[in-house]
């Protein structure tokens, strides 16, 4: 069984936030609950701030928060979004739906529920940016409807694809990167959460020149490595720490300094060479699934591989083609349909 990640066993309450204004939004949402908006980086802590709020908020937050990621639906199939236990109890005897009706009855369906426990409850939509207007029309009079028992926050990276009326209806919370400084403060809690109950048991036993779980330098390395994205910094303490048994400067160093995505990057390149798209866009979702990588994170390292790979014509044609692909990312919505655009071009340019 894989160990729980440090991203869940480790949640913030309200005021572990690492962003002064946010803990501040936030608490004062918590005795005047609104519609929110939340906006900001990739692994700014949106979802892990909304889901603190409803701890503060709810009694019984397990039942009153209704989590649901965009991507539950609009990247699913009718069959996937019927079987999910969170939605089938809605969708019983619904398969004649069209999956335009069946995400419309379930965003309605868990609007209309009571709350468990007091007043309201809140429904957080992650990554809302990815919703389709016509869909956002919809959940616009969702809002509308039963906003008198319902709270609705919506976390999203671009802000400006939600329409007027619901950007109008939610008070927006802009959700900075942390700092260095602040990621390693959140690292030190967890690495001290983490290793009093070994530090208490070996504390006897222990010689004055017993090794110890983490160190300052350690915690600045994985931080400087996060480059401000609090979960990726959070997930390489605690690899590190599986790995090497402590977080130290040579831990980290030992462990993600050999967490590179080069051997991977080349693979796909030599499939995306060969007409071998279905390979190639395989190895893509390894990185951007399993490695957790931004498609603009992907695209970076394609071009740093791509300087010791092609000459510097074939560069220059690389460059043009990302810079088409790198504003389509920072418009759109799905990374893998417009980096596999890029593979989808590497042969005319080797």
């Amino acid at each position: 069984m894989e160990p729980p990640l440090w991203i869940d066993t480790h949640a913030p309450e309200l005021e572990d936030l690492p962003q002064d204004d946010v803990r501040e939004y936030l608490t004062r949402g918590v005795d005047e609950p609104i519609n929110l908006v939340l906006h900001g980086p990739p692994g700014s802590g949106k979802t892990a701030a909304v889901r603190a709020l409803a701890e503060a908020a709810h009694e019984n937050p397990d039942s009153d928060l209704i989590e649901i990621n965009v991507a539950d639906f609009f990247d699913r199939t009718k069959t996937e979004i019927k079987n999910d236990p969170r939605f089938a109890s809605f969708l019983d005897g619904k398969s004649s739906m069209a999956k335009r009706d069946m995400i419309n009855h379930v965003l309605k369906e868990s609007a209309s529920y009571a709350p468990v426990s007091g007043e309201y409850k809140t429904i957080l939509l992650d990554n809302a940016e990815a919703v389709r207007e016509d869909f956002q029309q919809a959940l616009r009079r969702v809002i509308e409807r039963h906003h008198q028992t319902t709270q609705f926050v919506l976390t999203t990276r671009q802000p400006t694809k939600l329409i007027p009326p619901i950007r109008s209806r939610c008070f927006p919370v802009p959700v900075r990167a942390p700092d260095h400084g602040e990621i390693v403060d959140v690292l030190e809690g967890i690495a001290d959460a983490e290793g009093a109950e070994h530090d208490a048991a070996e504390q006897s036993s222990a010689s004055p020149n017993s090794q110890v779980r983490w160190d300052a330098d350690g915690l600045e390395y994985v931080a400087g490595y996060a480059s401000g994205d609090l979960r990726k910094a959070i997930l390489g303490a605690q690899t590190t720490y599986e790995q090497e048994g402590e977080i130290t400067m040579s831990a980290a160093y030992e462990t993600l300094g050999e967490v590179g995505t080069t051997d991977l990057i080349e693979e796909m390149l030599d499939d995306a060479e060969a007409g071998e798209f279905t390979d190639a866009r395989k190895t893509l979702d390894d990185l951007l699934v399993e490695e957790g990588l931004e498609g603009q994170e992907v695209l970076r390292d394609v071009l740093s591989v791509a300087q010791s790979r092609y000459d510097d014509r074939k560069q220059a044609q690389l460059y043009r083609a990302a810079g088409e692909v790198d504003l389509d990312l920072t418009e759109g919505t799905n990374d893998r349909l417009h980096v596999s655009h890029l593979l989808s071009r590497i042969p005319e340019i080797a």
